[in-house]
């Protein structure tokens, strides 16, 4: 969907009108005439319209053009307030029939900011995405016919604020495309040959290791995940350069398990093809360093994808294998429905070792426990410090994707420990979540900064959101956007 900003309201037949909360009597009503301004006030109290973000009200007045006004609701007229109310205009017109939209701002009486007008294209444009390629029968009223949204009014500093903006929003596109992918179509290689097209040209220095490579390395967490696939494996590495050589690296580390069937520990059918994205992490990444060099960050991060597909053949690894890691600590595997930890053991030693990143952030689609614990409101956050805790957390409320602290501690560590090698890949009954964190954690170096993103019941929603409709969400993106903007950019 196309976003044009304008010095004036064009010749539309529908206009979006801004209105704040409690603020229908100072509306500013452009060319709408007196009579038509009754039959709007009407119209608003009629439908109880208070200016709530993301409320609105539909009103058609008559004429020789006859013409349709819509109350648009933008709450505090904050940068939430505006990002609803761009949410709630696409959801309300992409299906509708309409082509275009003019939103008025040119005698909006709170004028907003650039950045909230910005939020306000973007999540308009992001509520916009659809993912229809294999739709071959698609009734015509619900196929999307919103256009352009043009923007008449916008304040001075727009332009450059919807440029980055802009590239958040292509990569979240990215990573909901992965993350929506049916797994015949997407596995390692095949994400990697995505990825690496839709990142070309960019400025991006890609790593690609196959399992030969990994397996010289001594990859053999993420490998024994793999083992039961005819598909290969894969870790994919993504580099970002925008601060210069000899600034401190930040790795973004993500899971990348492209169909997970619990491999012997076999899932229940019930469900199963949920889990085309269990690679929702790697999806993330793969997401945000498009977004970093679209709007060329001032920031050294590099993205890790660690790729597998998890599956029972006769060569998979089996509860109560141990497997070696990259890192020499051994693994006894009880559970190889326990796989994501795994394969982030061996990418986090991996970038390490190669990169030597001052911060690692991963990300994992982990532990069912976190949906239990949190559902799908908040992602969960664990961390060795409480600085990047606390960056993060602020980063998630700043981007509408929130995160919720969870507790780390030697106590939760011992519940890992196994008779027989270094550690165990599941802890008892309890603490699924945290004991799984502790896991991760027993591979980051002295002295790394280090938080785990558990975000399962983050990256796929059954109902339309303020970002989304149904399906895969694009969370993380704005979450890491965020995060390195306002902490790794001077």
């Amino acid at each position: 969907m196309q976003i044009v900003f304008s010095t004036a309201v064009d010749g539309s037949p529908i206009t979006a009108v801004p209105v704040a909360k409690n603020g229908l009597e100072r509306a500013a009503w452009g060319n709408v005439d007196e009579s038509g301004q009754a039959v709007i006030a009407a119209a608003a109290r009629a439908a109880r319209f208070e200016g709530e973000a993301g409320s609105i009200v539909d009103v058609f007045l008559a004429g020789a053009t006859p013409r349709q006004i819509l109350l648009l609701g933008v709450g505090a007229g904050d940068e939430d307030g505006w990002a609803k109310a761009g949410g709630a205009l696409t959801a309300k017109l992409l299906t509708s029939g309409a082509t275009d939209v003019s939103v008025d701002l040119t005698a909006t009486p709170d004028t907003p900011s650039a950045a909230a007008v910005a939020r306000f294209a973007a999540t308009a444009t992001q509520r916009a995405w659809r993912f229809d390629q294999y739709r071959t029968k698609l009734p015509e009223n619900s196929k999307p016919t919103l256009e352009r949204i043009t923007i008449a009014g916008a304040p001075d500093g727009t332009d450059a604020a919807w440029g980055a903006q802009s590239a958040v929003t292509d990569g979240m596109a990215l990573t909901r495309t992965l993350v929506s992918e049916p797994p015949n179509i997407l596995y390692p290689e095949t994400f990697v040959e995505q990825v690496l097209a839709s990142v070309e040209g960019l400025g991006i220095e890609a790593t690609v290791l196959d399992e030969a490579a990994m397996r010289e390395l001594g990859m053999g967490a993420l490998l024994g995940v793999s083992q039961g696939s005819a598909r290969e494996g894969r870790l994919l590495a993504l580099r970002w350069n925008g601060a210069g050589e000899g600034d401190p690296v930040t790795a973004l580390v993500g899971k990348g398990v492209t169909f997970d069937t619990g491999g012997i520990s076999i899932k229940p059918a019930a469900g199963m093809e949920d889990m085309k994205w269990d690679m929702g992490g790697a999806g993330a990444v793969a997401g945000t360093m498009k977004a970093l060099a679209l709007r060329k960050a001032k920031a050294n991060v590099v993205g890790v994808m660690g790729l597998v597909e998890n599956m029972p053949d006769g060569n998979a690894t089996r509860p109560g294998d141990v497997l070696t890691s990259m890192s020499g600590q051994t693994i006894e595997v009880l559970n190889t429905d326990a796989e994501g930890r795994l394969v982030l053991a061996d990418a986090v030693t991996w970038v390490q070792r190669t990169h030597k990143p001052t911060t690692i952030v991963d990300l994992a689609t982990l532990t069912g426990a976190m949906i239990v614990a949190l559902g799908n409101e908040n992602g969960g956050l664990f961390s060795n410090d409480d600085g990047l805790a606390e960056q993060l957390i602020a980063a998630g409320l700043a981007s509408d994707d929130k995160l919720w602290r969870f507790p780390l501690s030697a106590t939760y560590d011992k519940m890992i420990d196994s008779p027989i090698a270094d550690m165990k890949n599941i802890g008892g009954k309890g603490a699924g979540s945290i004991t799984a964190a502790q896991f991760i954690g027993r591979f980051i170096e002295e002295g790394v900064k280090w938080a785990h993103l558990d975000i399962a019941g983050m990256v796929w929603s059954d109902k339309p959101g303020t970002h989304h409709d149904k399906g895969a969400t694009g969370y993380g993106v704005r979450l890491l956007d965020r995060f390195v903007s306002e902490n790794l950019e001077g």
